[in-house]
């Protein structure tokens, strides 16, 4: 068992089923928001939110409440601590929460979890044998934003506040990462009469018909990637499903930001969108600013500019962009797998830097460039699907060697199409159409998702980047 492995079934093992697409989180956020806006508690909102975003990530994982207040906690220290001396507390603050990233996403590299004896000492060996906390990597990376983008505005917060900053349940779990100082402005009394109910409504009901029909569905085919299912499948099988898996990560996490930018609206946050129809992208450095922007806007503003960017010369920016892609891939995991894909992605944006601005923006080649793009995008998630390096290498060589499996699993070529469908129609542009000619027939449009996200539902499966 691989080390990305021992972490998704600790992850699978322990989240209780509080998801966005459980009926107790139905429950759940109708509670909070009938009494978020009651006039005798205007004035608690901001406690009533952090109450249950505490009890919405201790439904899921009790024993590891504790490690969520020592984060939350060790960072508003080291914030308070920072404005008297930036110099020290800052970098402190940084070290401290990348040292609990580190510990419960890489201590497979140095001990074996299988092992009856880890260390020896028994404190060191219950922190060892915790699971990997639901979220780490997205709550890690706003502590670090507030510590930096609050001292350098010199903007104290309460510790109210950096709760809700750091814990807000619509992105506690994925995302999408936001900025400090985007966020704490936004932190003052909330009124019913100022929500978009219109707008996050469709956000939600988006969400939803991305998750439970096209993703859903489509995890039942892609199943067959995973070893040692994948030794079964035709040679034509495979690359029809690498394709189909590049559709479902986009519409399961697309799916599940929608979610969370409609939940906030609700309770009067704008949160950033996370993407912006990433596969219709022409060039590699442009597929970053449309997939998961959150991630690609931190790693641009906390590491990419900090290592100098595109200050020192060619070679360095190279250097520079390899680096923080490698980096981006290891954040998902402790694989090579993982730091393989990221690798491959900055040797991309290395390789088409120097050649962007001759290639032009002739309309035929804007098509080649896009096809270009979304093909080696889409066998880059194979490592991304297939965290075990051998696994992945095993499932690549199937792809350009023809095997003989005698009794192959049957895929059904219509129904792939069928749930992968809606992402090809809105990549096409049908959001434009809607808002445009179409305007009309828009309640139409959000009735059938809903009806098809209802009647037309995959089987339940976790959001993927639950594992981050």
């Amino acid at each position: 068992m691989t080390i990305s492995t021992k972490m998704l079934n600790a992850v699978s093992g322990q989240w209780g089923g509080m998801t966005f697409t459980s009926f107790q989180f139905g429950v759940f956020v109708a509670a909070v928001f009938g009494a978020y806006y009651l006039p005798p508690l205007r004035g608690f909102q901001v406690q009533l939110l952090v109450a249950a975003s505490v009890f919405f990530y201790g439904f899921g994982q009790p024993e590891l409440l504790p490690l969520l207040l020592v984060a939350v906690l060790g960072t508003h220290v080291c914030l308070v601590l920072a404005f008297e001396n930036r110099a020290v507390w800052m970098p402190a603050g940084i070290v401290f929460n990348l040292g609990l990233l580190a510990f419960f996403k890489y201590k497979f590299l140095f001990v074996d979890g299988a092992a009856s004896h880890l260390t020896g000492v028994a404190p060191l060996d219950f922190l060892l044998r915790l699971p990997l906390p639901i979220g780490i990597s997205f709550f890690v990376f706003h502590n670090i934003s507030l510590l930096v983008d609050l001292t350098r505005e010199k903007r104290t917060a309460s510790l109210r506040e950096v709760f809700l900053y750091i814990i807000f349940f619509p992105q506690l779990v994925s995302g999408p990462i936001t900025r400090a100082a985007q966020f704490m402005p936004q932190i003052v009394p909330k009124r019913i009469s100022d929500v978009a109910f219109v707008e996050a409504t469709k956000w939600i009901l988006v969400g939803y018909f991305f998750k439970l029909y096209v993703a859903n569905n489509l995890n039942e085919m892609t199943s067959y990637m995973d070893f040692p299912l994948h030794e079964t499948l035709r040679t034509q099988d495979r690359w029809l499903l690498v394709f189909l898996y590049s559709y479902q990560i986009y519409a399961d996490f697309f799916g599940y930001s929608a979610i969370a930018l409609g939940l906030g609206l609700l309770f009067g946050y704008r949160l950033p969108v996370n993407f912006n129809l990433p596969y219709i992208s022409t060039s590699f450095s442009e597929f970053w600013t449309r997939w998961h922007i959150s991630l690609s806007s931190w790693l641009r503003t906390y590491l990419y500019i900090p290592l100098g960017g595109n200050r020192h010369g060619g070679l360095r920016t190279y250097l520079n962009l390899m680096i923080v892609m490698m980096l981006g891939g290891l954040w998902h995991g402790a694989s090579l797998s993982y730091a393989l894909w990221g690798m491959a992605h900055g040797l991309l944006l290395a390789i088409e830097r120097p050649f962007l601005k001759l290639l032009g923006d002739r309309p035929a080649l804007r098509v080649v460039r896009m096809g270009v793009v979304f093909f080696c995008v889409t066998m880059l998630w194979i490592f991304f699907k297939l965290p075990n390096f051998d696994h992945a290498i095993s499932y690549l060589k199937g792809m350009f060697i023809a095997t003989d499996a005698p009794n192959p699993p049957k895929l059904f070529y219509n129904l792939a199409l069928l749930y992968a469908l809606p992402v090809i129609i809105q990549h096409a542009g049908i959001g434009a159409l809607v808002d445009g000619r179409l305007r009309r027939w828009e309640p139409y449009l959000y009735g059938a998702l809903a009806a098809l996200a209802y009647l037309e539902a995959g089987p339940d499966s976790a959001f993927i980047y639950f594992q981050f």
